[in-house]
């Protein structure tokens, strides 16, 4: 038997959906308010939440991080009497199992809530299997996601994209469903797709015989060869020439390639995990990238959030990488005072968790032998960024009568904090920006993402943040 919260101000849908519910043999229980349904999944143990979008008190999309990473990990199923599909991927995205009309047939609704639990169930037997996540740190609701993704993988045979911007971690998760994967014990086999001279392309992937060019003195084995039985390891797939994309595609359809020079195909049992920073749909859209092989790599997607999305996690980072650079040293590992820490909160890291390590790894060696770091140890640009804000910390309310133009200058009233005030103007300006890609794009969500330099997600997200639709304009 599941046990199943209803999070609704419709008490007639809310009920309905627990006598579906009981009529399966489950427990259900509604509430009518987001406040009451955070506080349920907090004391007790559900296994699927249905959960309405417009409540009394919010929007039911705002709690979804909130009731995702609640002790017992329940589904979401997003229900709504108004249909809206941005709404949809961006529930979807975030983590809700799925989006349905509150308008759909009693079938429809029995067959999600099945599927649901069903689906449920398989994750909690992945979750028994411990993982091995060597050198994987977060426990931020964003990268519990990841870590679900990365189980599914790992229990899965079929190719996966990891996506997600430079200095993310995309090959510590490849090399996390390679290793509690069946194929743990085989080969993991990394091609930088970036660093590919074009000319020993083809020779480098699928190897030569020898004479079968200038320099060619003996046979060489390639690395799609020496991946056989484990895993091959795409980074940087969107560098991948043209060329060479049509022959990979072949690659991968018929497990089949031919050294270069060679008259004999080869045959290589590989698994294929690819990643890249890079948007893959709008380089299909430009003409730079293979449709047909982005399908073909694209059978599970896992997109890594960047640092700035998973605060949470900067102190857990920190602890762990100072405890790795102190064995390294053979030194004991240094300790970071509150300033130190709230510095690097304060940071946006646009180098990601790379980027972080980097800061500590520069940060130990200006510390010297001191056992604690503080912030006069991390490099200029941090220290500045640090002092700024600093300087900017808002007061708990904003000033009482006090206004802004619209737009910018100080209209009325006394003055607001000058990060509030940053803020109003940035919103502004975020909002104008994103009607204007809208505009010009005709709505088309890829080619929106092409011209602002987003990603999906975080394109929806700023259109959700202002209220706006790709049919805004």
């Amino acid at each position: 038997m599941a046990r199943i919260l209803v999070i609704d101000d419709d008490p007639g849908f809310g009920y309905s959906l627990c006598r579906i519910a009981e009529q399966d043999g489950h427990e259900g229980v509604v509430v009518q308010t987001l406040e009451k349904g955070r506080n349920a999944v907090r004391e007790q143990d559900f296994d699927l939440v249905f959960l309405d979008v417009n409540l009394p008190d919010g929007s039911g999309l705002d709690a979804l991080d909130d009731i995702r990473s609640a002790p017992s990990n329940p589904q979401v199923i997003i229900v709504t009497g108004f249909g809206d599909p941005n709404g949809a991927e961006l529930a979807i995205t975030h983590g809700a199992f799925n989006y349905i009309d509150k308008g759909s047939s009693f079938q429809q609704i029995v067959l999600n809530l099945q599927r649901a639990l069903s689906y449920q169930e398989r994750e909690k037997g992945l979750a028994r299997h411990a993982m091995k996540l060597a050198g994987i740190v977060g426990e931020s609701p964003a990268m519990q996601r990841v870590l679900e993704q990365v189980a599914q993988a790992a229990a899965s045979k079929v190719p996966v994209l990891v996506s997600g911007e430079t200095g993310t971690g995309k090959e510590l998760m490849a090399r996390a469903i390679h290793t509690n994967s069946a194929r743990g014990d085989k080969p993991f086999v990394v091609v930088d797709c970036a660093a590919l001279p074009e000319n020993l392309v083809e020779s480098i992937l699928f190897g030569h015989v020898k004479g079968a060019f200038t320099g060619a003195d003996a046979k060489r084995e390639g690395l799609v060869a020496l991946a056989d039985g484990g895993t091959l390891f795409l980074d940087e797939i969107g560098e991948l020439p043209l060329t060479v994309q049509k022959m990979f595609l072949r690659v991968l359809q018929e497990r089949m390639f031919r050294p270069v020079g060679s008259r004999v195909e080869l045959s290589s049992d590989f698994r294929l995990i690819s990643a890249t920073n890079r948007d893959l749909d709008a380089m299909c859209a430009g003409g730079e990238f293979r449709e047909d092989l982005l399908f073909r790599i694209r059978a599970m997607q896992i997109e890594l959030p960047p640092l700035r999305d998973r605060q949470g996690d900067i102190s857990r980072l920190v602890r762990f990488h100072l405890e790795r650079i102190g064995n390294d040293s053979g030194q004991p590992a240094k300790s970071s005072s509150s300033e130190f820490l709230q510095a690097l909160t304060a940071h946006h890291w646009p180098g990601n968790v790379r980027e972080l390590v980097n800061a500590l790894e520069q940060a130990n060696v200006a510390a010297g032998s001191a056992p604690m770091l503080y912030p006069e140890h991390l490099n200029v640009a941090l220290r500045v960024g640090a002092a700024k804000d600093a300087l900017q910390t808002p007061a708990e309310e904003p000033a009482a009568g006090a206004t802004l133009a619209p737009d910018g200058p100080v209209a009325s009233g006394p003055l607001p904090t000058f990060k509030e005030y940053r803020n109003n103007v940035v919103d502004k300006a975020e909002a104008e920006y994103m009607r204007a890609v809208l505009r010009q794009c005709g709505g088309n969500v890829p080619e929106a993402c092409v011209i602002s330099g987003l990603s999906r997600t975080r394109l929806y997200g700023l259109l959700k943040k202002h209220g706006l639709t790709p049919s805004a304009s």
